[in-house]
């Protein structure tokens, strides 16, 4: 990577650090409840209850309580916990650009939209969580992305900046970083320029044609 390190980089968790699927709890939980797998799945993934869990609208045994008069659910907290938060799956190459990160110095960050009883399982579960400098999670702060307010909570920002940043998004002349990007940077290593417009980390490779990501 340059020498002209980035003054921090900021990840979001689902999708970016590990990816994630619903469908495992819901099979999981289907031979606990009294209502087909489909509404479930809907109950879970598709209300607006996780909204409000994840919103810090109401806690973790709001939640549950409001799982178990909807579905019939038969188990504890614990044991809805545990099944309803293992449906994660490590990105490899994104978890190993963060360690180069940090071994570079470079202070790194979580930005999520996410629930308490998913990061209770992903700190016993996944090491690299806890080499992190910071964390702006969603239920913490009672805000989610995309509000405007959460990226002002994980660093001050530049107006100006963050709407040419989105409208680039929007035109598509900017892509987020994908594992096989990231797998193949980790590959190459090669030299890059890289500038922060916060909430995003912008970089650049210094030879060839010029590409944003």
């Amino acid at each position: 990577m340059t020498d002209s390190k980035p003054k921090a980089v900021i990840f979001d968790l689902g999708k970016v650090l590990l990816d994630f699927d619903y469908g495992i709890a819901i099979r999981r939980l289907a031979p606990k409840v009294q209502i087909p797998a489909d509404q479930i799945h809907a109950l879970v993934n598709q209300s607006g209850l996780l909204h409000d869990y994840e919103s810090g609208a109401i806690g973790t045994d709001q939640f549950f309580a409001r799982i178990q008069a909807a579905s019939g659910y038969r188990g504890t907290l614990d044991e809805f916990g545990a099944t309803f938060a293992d449906i994660f799956v490590a990105i490899e190459p994104m978890i190993a650009l963060h360690a180069q990160l940090r071994r570079l110095g470079v202070p790194t960050y979580i930005l999520s939209n996410t629930n308490e009883l998913a990061v209770r399982h992903v700190i016993r579960h996944y090491p690299f969580f806890s080499q992190f400098d910071g964390y702006v999670l969603s239920y913490e702060h009672r805000v989610m992305k995309p509000a405007p307010e959460i990226y002002a909570i994980a660093e001050a920002l530049a107006q100006d900046d963050r709407a040419r940043v989105a409208k680039w998004l929007e035109q598509e002349l900017l892509a987020a970083v994908a594992a096989p990007l990231a797998e193949d940077l980790l590959q190459r290593d090669p030299e890059l320029w890289a500038v922060v417009v916060a909430p995003w980390v912008v970089i650049q490779e210094r030879s060839g044609k010029p590409q944003l990501h």
